[in-house]
């Protein structure tokens, strides 16, 4: 080699040396921690649905108005949190106009029911000539006091309606409470014009609470078999609410694809659940009598068969270090929540639910939802 090329090689060779030197002192790769889905086993024979949020509302809550127009003549100032009881009067109209109507139909009526009379007792003399003395009168002429006796009557019914409707009227000059309640609001003053369905007061019950749930399609069948509901306000963290299923509905949001389920519980004491906190809803699922096999279960998704076997396997993880291992399990029949896994799983055991065909033994994952909830 000669001396040019001696030159040449040795910065070359230096080199070499200074970048393996560096890249010794470099930290080894750190392996990015994979967000998963995973579900936690729960005893065979129940485990918690999931909670659901939902906002309070009043069971009871109406905007009351009037049938007929007229002017306010009786609506307190001080109306806003006022109690009233069923049957109890909020406000009124000015009568005046309605009374005058209701004698002027009670008049009518007394005119129709004179001529009705009369009506009646021209038919009997009509019709005691013609069977005294035939050729007295004629046949036409007795149907004639028959029709107008008819027509007399009909005159009766109609006047009788009219002053029924007219005392109706009458009556819906007054507005008063259909249930027990609070008044919440007011949308006009004393004296005021009001025209018949314009709204004047609100009134809502409290006794009773109601909170509407969005349950998705894929739960809502298994409803009927929630027991020991409470709902858990969050002004209220400690103090669980027991509900019952007041309604559920039988359309699904076409966004969502969840369906609204109303739940109904009493007012408590010792604190009030008031319109408008929001609070979440749980309870108890009593699993299928298909479960009665034993084992447990868990979601369809969590169970695979790799390709080069024949057995079912799950991804279990570590809840501790979030590592993943490959567990063998002997499955039963399909059921209402999943898979039946009769051998390989215990409670208390949580499963990958999504990406099973990409995970590897040993993988470090954090869990993204405890579906077991």
């Amino acid at each position: 080699m000669n001396s040019m090329h001696k030159i040449l090689f040795l910065p070359a060779l230096l080199g070499a040396m200074l970048l393996a030197g560096c890249s010794g002192d470099q930290p080894e790769e750190v392996a990015a921690v994979r967000p998963l889905k995973a579900y936690q086993i729960t005893d065979a024979g129940q485990h918690l649905t999931r909670s659901f949020p939902g906002r309070a509302k009043a069971h009871n809550e109406v905007d009351l108005a009037f049938r007929v127009n007229g002017e306010l003549i009786e609506l307190s100032n001080d109306l806003i949190g006022q109690p009233f009881k069923q049957g109890e009067l909020i406000a009124r109209l000015d009568p005046r106009d309605y009374e005058v109507k209701v004698e002027d139909m009670e008049g009518q009526l007394q005119n129709a029911q004179a001529a009705a009379r009369r009506a009646q007792s021209d038919y009997q003399r009509e019709l005691n000539i013609f069977k005294e003395e035939a050729g007295a009168t004629s046949k036409t002429s007795v149907e004639n006091k028959l029709a107008a006796r008819d027509a007399a009557r009909a005159d009766v019914r109609s006047t009788s309606a009219s002053l029924e409707a007219a005392r109706d009227e009458l009556g819906y000059t007054y507005l008063k409470a259909p249930f027990d309640g609070t008044i919440t609001a007011k949308y006009t003053d004393n004296f005021q014009n009001v025209r018949a369905k314009e709204n004047v007061v609100r009134l809502l019950d409290n006794s009773k609470i109601e909170i509407v749930v969005n349950v998705p399609e894929n739960v809502i069948s298994s409803l009927p078999n929630v027991k020991d509901i409470t709902v858990i306000f969050d002004v209220f963290p400690d103090q669980p609410v027991p509900a019952e299923i007041f309604e559920i509905g039988t359309e699904a949001s076409l966004t969502t694809r969840t369906y609204p389920v109303t739940l109904i519980m009493n007012q408590q004491e010792g604190f009030t659940i008031l319109a408008g906190m929001a609070g979440r809803a749980r309870g108890l699922l009593k699993q299928m009598a298909e479960a009665d096999a034993g084992g447990v279960e868990v979601p369809v998704g969590a169970v695979f068969t790799p390709e080069t076997e024949d057995s079912n396997y799950v991804w279990v993880i570590d809840e501790q270090t979030g590592v993943v291992r490959q567990q063998a399990v002997v499955t039963g029949k399909l059921v209402r929540e999943g898979i039946q896994v009769l051998d390989g799983l215990k409670p208390g055991d949580w499963v990958a639910t999504a990406g099973v065909h990409t995970l590897r033994e040993g993988q470090q994952v954090s869990i993204m939802a405890a579906t077991g909830e």
